[in-house]
């Protein structure tokens, strides 16, 4: 695996930790940005958190390293409508600027690349 790629997946396998760690440290910090359409907030918010760590956990190893990040990026993807309503409803959160809050949208969407490339079966170099 070249040192770039390492560089990813250490960086997605730190992300989902702390991110599914912190799903169950404060719930409620999670519940301020779920859509209200959503029923089940905070079943919801455990339930991602747990995704998010057993992903992590599934990255570290080769063998399931493949489809615990398939699984991270459709997480990514599911966790979208969360990131959406912050930023249309960026009055709720007066300590974020709305412009920090639109650029989620696309790093996330840098995110899931990373996702995706980091846990990639290694294609072997030709010489």
């Amino acid at each position: 695996m070249r040192l770039l790629q390492r560089t990813a997946l250490c960086i997605v396998i730190l992300w989902f930790t702390l991110g599914g760690i912190a799903h169950f440290l404060w719930p409620q910090s999670f519940l301020k940005i779920m859509p209200p359409v959503f029923p089940y907030p905070l079943e919801i918010v455990y339930i991602s958190g747990f995704f998010e760590l057993l992903g992590a956990a599934g990255v570290l190893l080769a063998r399931t390293r493949r489809a615990a990040g398939l699984g991270l990026a459709l997480l990514t993807i599911c966790v979208t409508p969360a990131n959406v309503y912050m930023w249309q409803h960026a009055e709720q959160f007066p300590g974020v600027p709305p412009s920090l809050l639109l650029l989620r949208l696309p790093l996330q969407v840098l995110l899931v690349v990373a996702i995706v490339w980091s846990t990639r079966r290694r294609i072997p170099d030709h010489p």
